[in-house]
């Protein structure tokens, strides 16, 4: 294994400047941000209330990996890290969450909207972007750089499930469809659900292609309030003539912006859940490299955050 590249001080110095780096962030209620074990962990005060069930979000702080000349807690098998450091990493993440005793269950993610529903832990990752558990001792996960990540809970029926939703997932439904298979395999009624939507990428730093709007009004009849500008970017411009341009060098058009996480909530409200059931964080992960890993800031020296949920054995 090669060993990690050494971050130039302008790098360091670039990315403190464009975060802020805050050393104590501040974090809006009901959202709570714990430390423990020298790692910051972010939580939801209404799930926090349960206490057969064990959740959190990770942050980039503490940990054992090296990057940037910092340690963080890189939480996925990256090229630039050792997976000895990634694996220590796990096991103080659960540690902090009072958690060694379940067993992680990560998923080998594709972008789909498959999700994995586990009455016990598997002995090799499964391919999946959602998994549901009803089975106290197992500790379900996704892991993200930009993405959003979503935690459902039954308290009535005590059974969880943790997706990772990205545009292709978010695309294809992956939330609704969780929330549908919930039901199915518990007897989960939407409106029993909680649902937290954790950090990601936000609408002020997600740029993608203008025909992405197609792509979503197609499937999504308010697909428009996830956009910044309602255009398609297909439309053919019946005065490309006067450009004196000839097919194929006109310049490309522009991008606009995608709100992942409204488009995720509004899947939760079409499958019923209650809108005050529904809790989204408003941290953007690029806007806050300080606190979190973001691929699309980052790139390749990005780790990976883990975004857990479980029931604890009684």
């Amino acid at each position: 294994m090669p060993s990690p590249r050494k971050p130039s001080s302008k790098r360091v110095r670039r990315r403190d400047a464009e975060s802020g780096a805050a050393k104590n962030p501040k974090i809006a209620p009901p959202w709570t941000l714990r430390e423990s074990l020298g790692l910051q962990i972010l939580q939801l005060a209404p799930l926090s209330k349960l206490p057969w069930l064990v959740h959190a979000f990770s942050t980039r702080t503490g940990g054992a990996s090296d990057l940037d000349g910092a340690k963080v807690l890189n939480l996925g098998f990256m090229e630039w890290d050792q997976p000895e450091k990634a694996k220590a990493n796990r096991q103080i993440f659960q540690a902090a969450l009072n958690a060694q005793d379940l067993r992680l269950v990560p998923l080998k993610q594709i972008h789909s909207s498959l999700l994995r529903p586990f009455a016990d832990s598997p002995a090799h990752p499964c391919k999946g972007d959602a998994s549901a558990a009803n089975t106290p001792g197992l500790l379900l996960a996704v892991q993200t750089a930009d993405c959003v990540p979503i935690l459902l809970v039954d308290p009535k029926r005590r059974a969880v499930a943790a997706i990772h939703a990205g545009w292709r997932g978010t695309l294809a439904r992956i939330t609704e469809k969780a929330v549908g298979r919930m039901h199915f395999e518990y007897g989960s009624k939407p409106s029993d659900l909680l649902a937290a939507i954790g950090p990601s990428i936000g609408p002020c730093c997600y740029e993608v292609a203008a025909d992405f709007v197609s792509k979503f009004t197609a499937q999504f009849a308010d697909a428009a309030d996830y956009f910044d500008e309602p255009r398609s970017g297909e439309e053919p411009n019946p005065l490309q003539w006067l450009n004196m341009m000839p097919p194929g060098h006109q310049p490309p058009p522009k991008g606009v912006h995608l709100d992942l996480r409204k488009a995720n909530r509004s899947q939760l409200l079409a499958a019923g859940l209650r809108p005050r059931s529904i809790f989204t964080s408003d941290l953007c992960t690029a806007c806050r490299t300080d606190l979190f890993f973001s691929f699309r800031k980052e790139g390749a020296l990005s780790g990976r955050l883990m975004s857990v949920i479980g029931i604890r054995q009684k």
